[in-house]
């Protein structure tokens, strides 16, 4: 049955047509609050995905090129300095001590512990490898967590360890953002993570996502 649309005698057409229009296809609000909210997700994880990768980014930076706040120019690690001697020679607690006394300042360390760095800050900042990520970035946050021991109250002579809370500190909620961020598919929204999705070689296994 077709259906005739009247016009009112002095309603211009275009305001009436543009009346129909609004009263015929009634506004879902609740679909479009669901995008908003959505939107604003994706729009907060992406900024956190971002910040967090700048945090390892920037430390290896330092380290590497001894940029005058954590590291000097003297100590870089492009002047022969060594980014894990002076962190790991110095722990004091907990049942991982000795071997990290052991392992400070060694070449596999410093090469481990840099390209650690460097390759969780760039792939968080790209929004690519998350997973990847994610998981060696809880690693290397769980081996920095248990350099600095924070369940000690007190260290091998004898002082106080100054820790604020035996269990969650930056270390833990570092890891816990990255495996959100992993999980989420974070780097879609202001990064590179649609594209790398669609290679063929990162479809086929999923865990490079």
């Amino acid at each position: 049955m077709a259906v005739h649309h009247t016009h009112t005698p002095g309603m211009p057409r275009r305001l009436a047509a543009r009346i129909h229009r609004r009263t015929a296809q009634p506004v879902d609000r609740a679909a479009a609050g669901t995008a908003t909210a959505t939107t604003t997700t994706a729009v907060a994880l992406a900024a956190a995905r971002v910040s967090l990768g700048f945090v390892f980014l920037w430390a290896f930076l330092d380290k590497a090129f001894g940029l005058g706040y954590a590291t000097t120019s003297a100590a870089a690690w492009v002047n022969g300095g060594s980014p894990t001697k002076g962190f790991l020679s110095h722990v004091s607690a907990g049942p991982l001590q000795s071997a990290f006394h052991q392992w400070a300042g060694q070449v596999w360390a410093d090469w481990l512990f840099m390209l650690g760095l460097l390759g969780i800050g760039l792939a968080l900042i790209g929004g690519i490898g998350l997973r990847i990520a994610a998981a060696s970035g809880t690693l290397l946050l769980a081996m920095m967590w248990a350099a600095e021991w924070p369940p000690a109250r007190h260290l091998a002579n004898g002082a106080a360890s100054g820790s604020s809370n035996p269990v969650a500190d930056y270390h833990l909620l570092y890891a816990l953002l990255l495996i959100v961020l992993a999980v989420t598919t974070a780097g879609d929204s202001w990064g590179l993570g649609r594209r790398w999705a669609a290679l063929p070689v990162v479809r086929d296994h999923p865990w490079l996502r």
